[in-house]
C-alpha cells in the first residue's frame, strides 16, 4: 500500500468548481463523497455516494437538491416528525474538506488506499435550517453584526480604536481534546487507578511503545490534514503499563490530550474537532489500541474534558487583527470592556447553557467535586491585580492573558466534554457574550465599573449581574468555601440531566435573552426533548441493568461456620442494600423498580431523585463489599 501523494484536505477558497473536479481526476483513489450534517445531538452523517454522482451534480451538492436524508435518522425530535420526514443537504463551500482513507480497501489500479471526501453540509427541513452547523454560522454572523453596531454607537472602553476602521468581527476559537487509550478487552481496578493518580504518576509523563507510536503518528496526521496540531501529551489518569517477555506493551490503559491551533472562524473550529477525533480512533486503532471520548468511562478517576477557548478580535480595513478582549495596557486592565461584558453574558446566563454543555449522565459524572472539576459558575481573572497573571483550574471559565501577546486574551470555559455539541455550545456563549457586550457598551460603563462588577459580593446591587450571587474568585473555590458556601455563592450544580434540563424552564428569561432567529427557542426545545428522551432511555435499559448486575454479583463469601461475627455484620449491611436496591418484595419496590415505574409516568422528578439516590448506594454499597470481599478469605 503506497500513501504517496496522498491529498488530505481541500482548503476553502483554494478551488472553484474546475479546480476541485480537476484535483479529484488526478486522484481516483478518491471514489466516494459524503456530506456531513450534524444533527442537534452532536451525531455527524456519514453516507457513500460514488464520486461519479458528484462530478454529474456537482451544482446540486450546493443547492440541497442532490442528497436527502430521512429525518428519523437524525436526531431533531419534534422537527422533522413522521408526516414531516425529508431533511435536505446542502455542502458547504465555505470551510475545509477533509479525504478520510480507508486502510483496510485498497485500490487495485492505484495501490492506494481508497478515500471519501467528506463535504460539511447544512441540514434543511420544511421548517429551515435546522442543524448544527447552521445554528453556529447563523450565530457568528448574526452576534458579529450587532457587536460592530455597539462599537460604532458606544465605543470601547480600554481600547483605543476608530470604530470607522473596523471592517469585520471575527471570532477566536479551539477546543482541548482529552481522552483514554487501552488494550482492547482488558480492565483495571479503579482503586489502581486511582492511588496512581494522587501520587501525580502521569501527568506529563513520556510516553512508551504502541501509545508514543501512536501520539506521534496523531501528531503527523493532524498535520497533513493542515490541522495545527499544538501538542500531544500524557494527562493526569492512567497506570504505568505491563510488558510480556518478548518486550511487548501487552496491558495499556493511560489519559492523552492532543492540542491543535485555533481557527477564526468557529464553525471550521468545530468541524476541525470532529476530523480530529477521527484521526485519533483511527490511528490508535491502527496500532491495536481502543481509544474512548467518554467524559467519565471510569468512576473514581478523572474524567476527560474538552476546554473550549472563545476570544473576539477585529479585522481592520488595513488587515490588520485587533482582539477586543485585550485592554490597551496590560498591566492595568484585566480586559477591556468588550471582554468583561462577554464573561459576565456567559456567567449570568451559566444555567441555561449548561444543559447543552452537560447532556448526558456521563458529562455529569464527571463533573463532580475534588477532581478539579469546574461545578461553579464563577471567573477567574488571572490574579488579584492585571500586572501578575496566575490560573485557577477550580473556576468555570478563566481568563487567558500573555502580557506579551495581548492577541491570545481568551476565556477558556472548563466545563464541556469531548461529546458536548461543540457547534450549539459555541453558539450559545458567543450569544450569552453578545447580552453582556449590549449591557457593558450600551450603559457606556467603564473597565473600573465593570471589574467592580463582576467582583462584586454576594447580597451587593449590580447593574446587569445577581444581587445573591459572587462572580469571581482568584482562590482555589473548594479548599475555601464549604458546600453550602459553594452553592450559595455560585448556584447548585445540577446532579442528573432532568434538573439540568430543567433549568431552560425555570430561567424563561434568560432562555429569552439568548434565543434569536439564528438560533430559535424551538431548536432548543428540539434539543431539550431529545437529551431527555436518551437519558430516560439509558437509565432505564443500560444504568439500572448495569447496576442490577452489580448487585447480584455482589455476593455471600462467608460460610454459616464462620466464627468471625464482623462478617456477619458487614454481609448483613450489604444484603439488606442489595434488597434495597434491586429486590422486590412484599414491603415494597426495589429503587430500580420505582424508578423504571416513575419513567414510565414520565415523573421525571421523582426518577431523577431516586437516580441520586440509586448512586448514593450503589457507592455505598461498593465500598463495604470491597472491606467485605478483602476480609473474608
Amino acid at each position: 500500500m503506497s500513501k504517496e501523494g496522498l491529498v488530505y484536505v481541500i482548503p476553502a477558497g483554494q478551488y472553484g468548481k474546475e479546480g476541485v473536479l480537476a484535483l479529484l481526476e488526478q486522484h481516483p483513489e478518491i471514489k466516494f463523497v459524503s456530506l456531513v450534517g450534524i444533527d442537534l445531538a452532536g451525531n455527524d452523517t456519514d453516507e457513500k455516494i460514488p464520486i461519479s454522482t458528484f462530478f454529474d451534480e456537482y451544482e446540486k451538492f450546493f443547492n440541497a437538491t442532490a442528497i436527502q436524508t430521512d429525518g428519523s435518522s437524525v436526531v431533531l425530535p419534534g422537527i422533522a416528525t413522521l408526516d414531516q420526514a425529508r431533511v435536505d443537504m446542502k455542502a458547504d463551500p465555505g470551510v475545509n474538506w477533509f479525504v478520510d482513507y480507508n486502510d483496510g480497501n485498497i485500490d487495485c489500479v492505484t495501490g492506494k488506499p481508497v478515500g471519501t471526501l467528506r463535504i460539511p453540509c447544512y441540514l434543511k427541513h420544511a421548517t429551515g435550517y435546522i442543524d448544527s452547523r447552521s445554528i453556529l454560522r447563523n450565530t457568528v454572523d448574526y452576534v458579529g453584526e450587532e457587536v460592530l453596531s455597539l462599537i460604532k454607537k458606544h465605543g470601547i472602553k480600554g481600547i483605543d480604536i476608530n470604530p470607522d476602521d473596523i471592517a469585520k468581527i471575527v471570532f477566536t476559537s479551539a477546543t482541548e481534546l482529552e481522552f483514554w487509550v487501552k488494550t482492547p478487552s482488558q480492565d483495571v481496578a479503579t482503586r489502581l487507578l486511582s492511588v496512581s493518580q494522587k501520587m501525580q504518576e502521569q501527568y506529563w509523563q513520556r510516553t512508551h511503545g504502541l501509545v508514543r507510536t501512536a501520539l506521534e503518528q496523531t501528531v503527523e496526521r493532524l498535520e497533513q490534514y493542515g490541522l495545527e496540531p499544538e501538542m500531544g501529551h500524557k494527562e493526569v489518569g492512567g497506570i504505568k503499563a505491563q510488558i510480556d517477555d518478548s518486550g511487548k506493551l501487552i496491558f495499556v490503559l493511560e489519559q492523552l490530550e492532543v492540542d491543535w491551533k485555533y481557527a477564526n472562524d468557529p464553525v471550521q473550529a468545530a468541524d476541525n474537532e470532529i476530523q480530529a477525533r477521527i484521526i485519533i480512533r483511527e490511528v490508535f486503532r491502527e496500532n491495536g489500541l481502543e481509544v474512548t471520548f467518554q467524559a467519565k468511562p471510569i468512576t473514581g478517576v478523572a474524567g476527560s474534558g474538552e476546554h473550549t477557548h472563545v476570544g473576539m478580535g477585529a479585522i481592520l480595513k488595513n488587515g490588520k487583527f485587533v482582539n477586543l478582549f485585550s485592554p490597551d495596557n496590560m498591566n492595568e486592565d484585566f480586559l477591556s470592556s468588550v471582554g468583561y461584558g462577554a464573561i459576565m453574558g456567559i456567567l449570568k446566563h451559566y444555567e441555561v447553557i449548561n444543559p447543552f454543555v452537560s447532556a448526558t449522565t456521563d458529562s455529569l459524572n464527571r463533573l463532580k467535586p475534588g477532581f478539579e472539576a469546574p461545578i461553579c459558575i464563577v471567573t477567574a481573572l488571572g490574579g488579584e491585580t492585571p500586572d501578575v497573571p496566575t490560573r485557577n483550574r477550580t473556576v468555570l471559565a478563566g481568563l487567558i492573558r500573555d502580557m506579551d501577546n495581548p492577541k491570545a486574551t481568551r476565556f477558556e470555559v472548563r466545563a464541556p466534554n469531548p461529546f458536548s455539541n461543540t457547534y450549539l455550545i459555541l453558539a450559545l456563549f458567543y450569544l450569552a457574550a453578545l447580552d453582556g457586550i449590549k449591557y457593558a457598551l450600551g450603559e457606556e460603563k467603564d473597565t473600573t465599573e465593570l471589574l467592580a462588577e463582576i467582583s462584586k459580593k454576594q447580597g451587593e446591587e449590580a447593574g446587569y449581574l445577581e444581587k445573591d450571587r459572587e462572580y469571581r474568585s482568584e482562590v482555589d473555590v473548594f479548599e475555601n468555601f464549604d458546600e453550602e458556601e459553594l452553592v450559595s455563592k455560585f448556584g447548585k450544580a445540577p446532579a442528573t440531566v432532568w434538573e439540568n434540563l430543567k433549568a431552560l424552564s425555570e430561567y424563561p428569561e434568560k432562555k429569552a435573552e439568548l434565543a434569536c432567529e439564528a438560533f430559535p427557542a424551538r431548536l432548543m426545545d428540539s434539543f431539550k426533548i431529545g437529551a431527555l428522551t436518551r437519558w430516560a432511555l439509558e437509565l432505564q435499559y443500560r444504568i439500572i441493568p448495569d447496576n442490577l448486575e452489580k448487585v447480584i454479583a455482589a455476593k455471600a463469601l462467608h460460610t454459616d461456620a464462620d466464627t468471625n461475627p464482623l462478617e456477619v455484620e458487614r454481609w448483613t449491611k450489604i444484603n439488606n442494600l442489595r434488597t434495597e436496591l434491586g429486590r422486590d418484595t412484599e414491603k415494597g419496590l426495589s429503587i430500580f423498580s420505582k424508578i423504571k415505574k416513575a419513567l414510565g409516568e414520565k415523573n421525571y422528578d421523582e426518577a431523577s431523585d431516586l437516580m441520586i439516590a440509586m448512586n448514593a448506594k450503589m457507592d455505598e454499597l461498593e465500598a463495604l463489599y470491597y472491606e467485605y470481599s478483602h476480609n473474608a478469605f
